[in-house]
């Protein structure tokens, strides 16, 4: 369980009490400042049905993310997006649903904690994802992050051990992120049996919520991910749509039949 169990920052209060009361979660990703209208699309995301979003920060050394993602984030960088420009949007935006900004520890240790922290409170952010952080490297980042309400949420993969899943749970706030199958994100026409067998794992070792994303491209995988996970990360084939030139309204249509599927198990 989590440490703060007396104490949840709001993320994790918010999709918990949607969890326990029987719904499952959808939780869209983008890449911020990919063009002049991704403010619109988040507007788009939320009012389809989005519990959270996770938003990209751009970053030139992408690990973790596919083509796809890579693209927008090049993009966004040729377009001078900073960190602190998209925390400067986001300030102005209210969609009534959490955002969670995902990027690459670098920006963080560059900035600094102190700085990054205020960035995000700035930017209502409600969460944070590392996914090159090291738990053992990450106890002064989530301590300060978490006493200020914003919840650090770790990753585990189809490969990691059952004590070492455990530990990340512990440490997790907000939700834990299972990866649906081992590689970069990416659009996939079939759904890896790791993207159902990973939430089954967690959940052995955790109460918390347990996000499934990474591999998950359409509307009927999504539905078949959610039969063992709380919810579903949706994030490369939502940005092929958006590189492709489909707008906020083709977002919305795509995260809405995302949340039709799911809501009708």
């Amino acid at each position: 369980m989590s440490t703060y169990v007396d104490e949840y920052v709001p993320l994790e209060k918010e999709l918990r009490s949607k969890r326990d009361a029987g719904k499952k979660l959808l939780i869209p990703y983008l890449t911020a400042g990919y063009d002049q209208d991704w403010i619109v699309s988040v507007e788009a995301i939320a009012n389809a049905g989005a519990d959270a979003i996770e938003i990209g920060i751009p970053f030139s050394d992408p690990i973790m993310d596919g083509p796809t993602i890579q693209a927008a984030s090049q993009r966004a960088l040729e377009r001078g997006t900073t960190p602190i420009s998209i925390f400067s949007e986001l300030a102005k935006l209210d969609v009534g649903v959490p955002l969670i900004a995902m990027t690459y520890c670098n920006l963080l240790f560059h900035a600094g904690f102190e700085r990054y922290l205020g960035w995000l409170k700035d930017g209502n952010i409600a969460g944070t994802i590392f996914p090159d952080l090291p738990l053992e490297e990450a106890g002064e980042w989530t301590e300060l992050a978490n006493r200020a309400g914003v919840a650090n949420i770790f990753l585990v993969s189809p490969t990691t051990p059952t004590l070492r899943a455990a530990k990340l749970c512990s440490a997790t706030t907000g939700f834990v992120y299972g990866i649906g199958l081992m590689g970069v994100t990416g659009v996939r026409e079939t759904l890896s049996n790791s993207a159902s067998e990973i939430a089954k794992s967690i959940k052995a070792v955790t109460d918390q919520v347990v996000m499934v994303g990474i591999g998950i491209s359409t509307p009927s995988q999504a539905k078949s991910v959610v039969r063992d996970a709380d919810g579903v990360i949706i994030g490369s084939a939502l940005v092929k749509i958006l590189l492709e030139g489909g707008g906020p309204a083709h977002a919305f249509e795509f995260v809405k039949s995302i949340r039709s599927a799911i809501d009708s198990l």
